[in-house]
């Protein structure tokens, strides 16, 4: 979504931003990556709260600059024109993203921390094609999250009609592109193990603020300098009521028919996002009994969203669905890192929709990894 392209442009304009495309896949591997589609009802929500800053990335450079920046601003807030566009380094159905630098970055250091990724959305255009609130929902939900393996959200502005959001740049390009450069386009087993665990951390959280991602694929986790993912593209996620809770079960298994039962010094830890590092009082050992329930189950929705080869049975069969869509991705983004391939992938989108409802998945049908991916552990680090 935010990776680097081959594009080299010289400094655009604003009116130089071609609305026609959006979201934030690669121009080099757009022929072989697969779209998301959505075909749902619209539906209102609350506006996005102010934005505000990220504790886990207080100390970061690159925050640092945007802080300087905006501090220089007698308004307070920075707009287009303190920004520097690059060239276009993606695309996809509700923006356009560019590379962009400050304009007045007066900080020295490793030139790619001064880099970010600033998505251009034409809200006329997607006006006309209805999907104002897709751009809407996933400015609301970057602005909730502050987690190493999601989007930083380091400024937002109007300019003309156009919104901007600027984010920031990943220089490793997006997981779908990095497959195609494996020997036999798959990933060893370490690397399957070591992006498997971080996307799973991702999605936790998520689902720990009551989101429900359905559009995870490889084109939408990217590799960071480091090595390290960020799950990408908002829009087609789902932002529910659910709150994390810790519930007492009545005997031995849970029953979900009771009301959870809220725990504030548990839940408001380290695990939810906070404004400010204050001290965490030191509660009572919690019972053993009770089970912390961060998963948004009570979540439901008819949209039919997602990539075709990703669905879930529940959605490819036009039902209602929750989290759980998360979770059958996930099991296919596992599949594809080290098969290569998707198990249910057709030469039509409606075949593809078949297989997932009617086809059984046998794992004599397909050849063997080297050796078997039993757990995530081990995964401190990717391969070389």
């Amino acid at each position: 979504m935010l990776e680097s392209g081959r594009e080299s442009d010289s400094e655009l304009s604003l009116e130089a931003v071609n609305s026609g495309y959006s979201s934030m896949s690669s121009d080099s591997c757009s022929s072989i990556s697969r779209l998301s589609f959505e075909l749902t009802v619209p539906t209102s929500y609350s506006s996005p709260e102010n934005l505000n800053m990220k504790p886990h990335r207080s100390s970061d450079f690159a925050y640092s600059a945007i802080r300087s920046a905006t501090c220089r601003r007698q308004t307070g807030c920075l707009t287009f024109r303190d920004f520097r566009l690059v060239r276009r380094i993606g695309a996809g159905d509700i923006g356009t993203v560019y590379l962009c630098t400050l304009r007045d970055c007066n900080f020295s250091g490793d030139d790619e921390l001064c880099f970010y990724a600033m998505k251009v959305v034409d809200k006329e255009a997607l006006a006309k094609k209805k999907k104002v609130q897709r751009a809407e929902m996933e400015r609301k939900i970057l602005k909730m999250l502050d987690h190493p393996f999601l989007p930083t959200l380091y400024a937002e502005f109007e300019a003309s009609h156009f919104s901007c959001i600027v984010m920031e740049f990943c220089s490793g390009g997006d997981l779908h592109s990095l497959r195609h450069k494996q020997p036999h386009k798959r990933f060893s087993l370490t690397s399957a193990r070591f992006y498997a665990a971080e996307v799973l951390v991702a999605l936790e959280y998520l689902h720990m603020l009551g989101i429900i991602y359905r559009d995870l694929k490889p084109e939408n986790v990217l590799v960071r300098s480091d090595g390290h993912i960020m799950l990408s593209d908002f829009d087609l996620s789902l932002c529910s009521d659910s709150i994390a809770a810790v519930e007492s079960p009545s005997s031995s298994q849970i029953d979900r028919s009771h009301q959870p039962v809220l725990h504030p010094r548990r839940t408001q830890s380290l695990l939810l996002p906070v404004q400010s590092a204050l001290p965490i009082t030191q509660g009572p050992d919690p019972d053993p009994n009770r089970l912390f329930v961060a998963e948004p189950v009570d979540a439901r929705s008819c949209s039919f969203v997602g990539t075709h080869e990703y669905v879930a049975p529940e959605v490819a069969s036009g039902g209602s669905h929750g989290n759980a869509v998360d979770w059958w991705a996930f099991g296919i983004f596992i599949y594809e890192m080290i098969y290569g391939r998707t198990p249910f992938a057709a030469a039509s989108n409606e075949t593809t929709l078949r297989n997932i409802i009617i086809k059984s998945l046998s794992s004599s049908q397909h050849p063997r990894p080297p050796a078997r991916l039993s757990s995530t552990r081990g995964t401190s680090s990717p391969d070389s």
